[in-house]
């Protein structure tokens, strides 16, 4: 009983970290302002960026570098587009996620001849041999780096001069061109930074299945928003709300199919999402001026 208790309790944990990564970069994206749609196209990008690097040069560390980039990349382009070029952020964000599902899914038929998969490839190799599901999980190198990160972005938003320039751009961006500091770029940093965490979450998926799978993200990005305003975009409370749809998420698989229909499992996570949103609203304030493009005063230089 004990070992399919902790078994539960790895699978969940294992499941919740793509959620919590991207939920963590949607919340540095929103505390400066910006509205981030854009990160389901972020993590499937950054996880096929995690495959073409692993497969192209067999080394996996690089493979996470590279998806790193690639959720980078997309995401300076809505930062681009919605900070610079004052695009609706809503718009830019769902016009990117279906232009990383067209991207990934020809880069799939260009690099591999494939509609639906890439090749196979070595994860990330874990520490040791463990004998347990939980001890396997503390084993893996990319679980350790997505707790540090998670702690680390945490502290980097409410523990440095940086963080809070971030969330004054977007609580008070007056106030933070006042003070001389630039609120655009604050607010692209932030974007930045949640293109480099969305592409760690498509990493971790990829890292686990070994191979890219088109759409594999499969709605986790917008859970991942969801998740981030019930963590009340604070990165360790967006990682603790991920729990809950891990758990959801462990239930779909584990529960049996002759109990339950299947159509109701493979909608749990969805309506888990809907009720906690539901029950949520009205209790999580966004920052103040999220979605607003900044406009200096004329006359400012």
């Amino acid at each position: 009983m004990i070992e399919l208790a902790l078994g539960m309790i790895a699978q969940v944990l294992r499941i919740s970290v793509p959620y919590a990564l991207a939920a963590i970069g949607g919340a540095f994206s929103e505390r400066g302002g910006v509205i981030n749609i854009a990160l389901e196209g972020i993590l499937l990008t950054g996880a096929f960026g995690a495959a073409a690097v692993t497969i192209a040069t067999g080394n996996p560390w690089l493979g996470v570098i590279g998806g790193m980039l690639a959720g980078a990349l997309l995401a300076s382009i809505h930062g681009l587009v919605t900070i610079w070029g004052r695009a609706d952020q809503i718009l830019s964000g769902l016009a990117l996620n279906l232009l990383a599902l067209g991207a990934t899914r020809g880069g799939l038929k260009i690099l591999y001849d494939s509609a639906s998969n890439s090749d196979r490839f070595e994860g990330v190799p874990a520490l040791g041999r463990p004998d347990s599901a939980l001890l396997s999980l503390l084993g893996q190198p990319l679980f350790l780096v997505a707790v540090a990160v998670t702690f680390g972005a945490h502290a980097l938003l409410f523990r440095t001069r940086f963080g809070l320039a971030l969330r004054a751009a977007g609580d008070g961006p007056r106030a933070l061109d006042g003070t001389g500091l630039s609120v655009n770029l604050h607010r692209f940093g932030g974007v930045l930074l949640s293109g480099f965490f969305g592409g760690l979450a498509g990493t971790w998926l990829v890292m686990e299945q070994h191979s890219f799978t088109d759409g594999m993200s499969n709605g986790r990005g917008y859970i991942a928003l969801a998740a981030m305003i019930v963590g009340k975009w604070r990165p360790l409370g967006a990682a603790l709300a991920c729990l809950l749809f891990g758990a959801a998420e462990t239930l779909q698989i584990r529960v049996d199919s002759d109990v339950v229909p299947t159509q109701l499992l493979q909608a749990l996570p969805y309506i888990v999402t809907l009720v906690v949103l539901a029950g949520w609203i009205g209790r999580a304030h966004p920052p103040l001026h999220l979605g607003e493009p900044y406009e200096r005063e004329k006359g400012r230089s």
